[in-house]
């Protein structure tokens, strides 16, 4: 196997030597259609011409290009030719006796790929036509051209696309010409080769323009033709139109990269990708049934993402993948914090709170935890580190530094980064000087407090009281492997006709282990004590034995929406931390999820109450559980207001706990059409998300999925129906789909991930036990021969997490006794899969002892 990785250290060497002034990329993309292609036997190949001019800082030395292709044509140095078969070795090219001033020209057969990696081919079986774009970060835009590929070697590019007749093509520069096909594009400015881009094909095209103080920037929104009745470019325009308005008013730097397109594309790895100028967007964002305003919402924040990414990663790149935090960290908060303030979203703080902070909660308490600037040593570590500590805890940590050094600070600390660094690499100190010179904080104190250390404190208010009844004092005590300075607001809620309301609020600076909140002595009792308040700081939060039995009893009454939402938090954290039964989870979420009126978080409890179920409760109670959510499932969907997403969420979540014969003929009545629930639009999507549970459960066949793809002969209807197939209970269906992915490389991205959400079902534990065994044989195989995608997509989707857990905890720790000199990202992903199973099992020992009346409280 050629060696496709690069470390941190051939980066760094390499940077001191080169200096790169441009690109010309050429590329004949007319191979994408018609038979073959790839010139006989072999992947289907286009062809790809490079000219790469750079400086060499140490004239007669030597260094290497990168490029991942089946073969290569012809190397040519500073006229000089190389022969291909001695310099090229699948990932790189040897360049050696270089000049002060280089030019190479790199004429190659590139692979389209089936992964979401590189050149992507994706052939609509709708309509047969054929759809291409391109993925690079980190390191794929070697896939394509030859290039230098790391982030701090920056460059223009100039791209020259030969497509299809009838095609179009977009780059990250402006249309130049075209001709008989050929595509020419505006150079770019300096940009890094993990954000160029092409997207070719018969896209459906909508455009726009966006206007302000005298700035023109061109707007287009893409999608496949076979899409286009579903596209709904006005709100995705609208969002685009009120980020531009934000960043423009708040970065004082002009939009840098001329045209903004937005594209979305089929079987896309990732949510969005900020390549500037040409946007890509999985093309899930195109909704194509009902959905509720969380979905709009999510694809709003999204869109809001990439553009801050223009500033922050594209304008202004990080140096290496240690710094990654710096474009994704800012970018997360970015989202949620021009949602809140520029858009319809107003309570986006609501969702960051309960949805976006649990996946950093997860990731911040896994052995795979980091510091947000994290110790990248090579690609393989970059590509795992796209995680919730870089994205959720980074911005979780920002939005405590805008507390810590005040908004404005904040806002003018970014704008001197962009003026002082644009189109530049910076590192962690670069950002910290602009931010301790507008804020007067002492930045790397605090950078050494939450940048680089890991873990999460977890904050519990200690309350006494007085003989008349008031408080006599409220403490916050931190516990932790590091102890943080937090800024924090403390709530104090009562019982108010009903409902639950805050009647005094303090914000104090917790430090140490223990911190007094002085303001709040000698208020009234309180019903509820919520540390965090407002959710200023990135915390576990913990509760009072009194504040618990509240919650208990009035969870529901909680008036305001993120103070539910940072209860709900935190009740998950306690039951992850087998502090709280599960099924006293589920028990709260019985109660109270139909009086949750935010939809994301009830979407989001959804989506926890059923892995408590599945992974958390003890094996003996799952099924009266399951059958406790089905019927709370049913009770909240016929109560639910006729037409609402309220409903259509509880519909959704019925199909996902359904468990009885009732359930099931009520599912099957709604896809026949001889039952109806009013209000409850059971449109195509709705209509797999019903068939599913009754594949899955024997009360549907094959012959009833090939009847509703032929309603669907669509690519989602393809992916449908492939999780379907693979859901049937029967070993030589679970054969047939392992075989299919472990065994064989022919299925896309795509369906490699509806294969193993199909083959993977709770409830199937006998039916894929005997895979448990073969998973830690094949995975280091599946490791080296598979693209890294792929590979994360088989060692995380089928580790047996639902098979007995003291064999496979220790089956996994065989395995990684065995495998210290594997790959550290394939063990990484083993380990945070066991670590994952550990937890459960804890949890379902101590959800075993609550049913044994070993008492079920949780305070601390």
């Amino acid at each position: 196997m050629p060696l496709e990785n690069l470390t941190r250290e051939e980066a760094r060497h390499r940077a001191e030597l080169l200096s790169v002034d441009g690109y010309e990329v050429a590329l004949d993309l007319r191979s994408a259609v018609g038979e073959g292609g790839g010139g006989g036997e072999g992947p289907r190949t286009f062809r790809s011409v490079t000219t790469i001019r750079f400086r060499c800082a140490v004239p007669g030395a030597a260094t290497f290009a990168d490029l991942i292709a089946p073969s290569v044509t012809s190397v040519v140095l500073n006229g000089r030719e190389l022969d291909p078969a001695a310099v090229f070795d699948g990932a790189r090219i040897a360049l050696d006796d270089l000049a002060e001033q280089n030019t190479l020209v790199v004429d190659a057969d590139c692979a389209y790929s089936r992964t979401g990696e590189g050149m992507h081919r994706f052939v609509d079986p709708e309509d047969g036509e054929v759809y291409l774009y391109t993925q690079y970060e980190p390191a794929d835009a070697r896939r394509v051209f030859a290039n230098f590929e790391q982030p701090d070697l920056k460059a223009p590019y100039r791209f020259t696309v030969t497509a299809p007749e009838g095609w179009s093509v977009w780059g990250n520069g402006a249309e130049e010409s075209r001709e008989g096909g050929v595509w020419r594009f505006a150079e770019t400015a300096p940009i890094s080769t993990y954000i160029t881009c092409v997207v070719a094909g018969p896209y459906h095209h909508v455009t726009d323009v966006y206007r302000r103080d005298g700035l023109e920037i061109p707007l287009g929104a893409m999608c496949r033709r076979s899409l286009a009745r579903h596209f709904d470019a006005d709100d995705i325009f609208l969002i685009t139109r009120q980020g531009f308005d934000f960043f423009h008013e708040n970065f004082d730097y002009p939009y840098p990269f001329g045209k903004y397109d937005q594209v979305f594309v089929p079987e896309y790895n990732l949510g969005a990708m900020e390549n500037p100028g040409l946007v890509t967007f999985r093309e899930e964002y195109v909704y194509r049934g009902k959905v509720t305003q969380a979905a709009y919402e999510r694809r709003a924040n999204v869109i809001l993402h990439e553009m801050a990414h223009m500033w922050f990663g594209d304008l202004v790149t990080m140096v290496w993948w240690d710094d990654l935090w710096l474009k994704e960290s800012f970018a997360d908060f970015m989202g949620s914090f021009v949602l809140a303030e520029a858009t319809r979203f107003t309570n986006s703080w609501v969702t960051f709170a309960n949805n976006r902070k649990s996946w950093a909660y997860r990731a911040d308490q896994l052995p795979s935890t980091h510091p947000i600037t994290a110790d990248i040593r090579d690609l393989e570590d970059a590509k795992l580190n796209f995680d919730g500590i870089t994205y959720a805890k980074g911005a979780a940590v920002l939005k405590q530094l805008v507390a810590y050094a005040g908004r404005e600070a904040f806002l003018e600390g970014a704008r001197r980064y962009f003026k002082r660094h644009a189109y530049g690499n910076t590192r962690l100190e670069d950002l910290l000087s602009v931010l301790e010179e507008t804020s007067g904080r002492d930045m790397r104190a605090w950078s050494r407090s939450w940048l680089e250390t890991t873990g999460v404190n977890a904050l519990t208010p200690v309350v006494s009281y007085g003989a008349d009844g008031t408080v006599a004092e409220l403490a916050v005590e931190q516990d932790g492997e590091v102890l943080r300075p937090h800024r924090a607001a403390v709530g104090l809620y009562r019982l108010d006709g009903g409902e639950l309301v805050r009647y005094a609020r303090a914000e104090v600076d917790v430090t140490g282990a223990r911190t007094v909140v002085a303001e709040l002595a000698g208020a009234e009792r309180p019903a509820l004590v919520l540390v965090n308040d407002d959710d200023l700081t990135y915390c576990k939060i913990r509760f009072d034995e009194g504040s618990l039995a509240t919650l208990r009893d009035h969870l529901g009454a909680l008036r305001d929406p993120l103070a539910r939402a940072l209860c709900w938090s935190a009740l998950w954290n306690l039951t992850r931390d087998a502090l709280l039964p599960a099924r006293d989870f589920v028990a709260l979420v019985l109660a109270f999820a139909g009086r949750e009126s935010e939809i994301g978080v009830l979407q989001m409890l959804h989506a926890q109450v059923r892995t408590a179920l599945s992974q958390y409760t003890a094996p003996q109670w799952r099924e009266e559980g399951g059958r406790l959510l089905a019927e709370g499932a049913l009770k909240e969907l016929r109560a639910a207001e006729p037409g609402s997403e309220h409903q259509l969420t509880w519909a959704r979540f019925l199909a996902a706990t359904a468990a009885s014969e009732a359930d099931f003929t009520l599912l099957e009545g709604l896809l026949a059409g001889t039952e109806r629930i009013d209000g409850l639009q059971v449109d195509q999507e709705l209509r797999w998300t019903f068939l599913e549970p009754l594949v899955a459960h024997g009360r549907a066949n094959e012959a009833a999925v090939a009847a509703e793809l032929a309603r669907d002969d669509t690519a989602s209807g393809k992916r449908h129906e492939v999780r379907c197939l693979a859901s049937r209970p029967s070993a030589a269906v679970k054969a047939q789909a392992w075989a299919a992915v472990v065994e064989s490389d022919k299925l896309s991205n795509a369906l490699v991930e509806a294969t193993i959400g199909g083959f993977v079902q709770p409830h199937q534990r006998e039916l894929t036990a005997p895979y448990a065994p073969t998973y830690f044989e094949v995975i280091e195989r599946v490791w080296r021969e598979r693209s890294i995608q792929i590979g994360m997509d088989v060692v995380r989707g089928l580790f047996p997490g639902h098979q007995d857990p003291a064999a496979t905890l220790g089956a996994a720790d065989r395995w990684l006794a065995a495998h210290e000199s594997a790959p550290p990202a394939l063990r990484r992903l083993v380990l945070e899969a066991r670590d994952d199973l550990a937890r459960a099992f804890a949890a379902q020992r101590r959800d075993a002892a609550a049913g044994k009346g070993a008492g079920s409280e949780a305070a601390s």
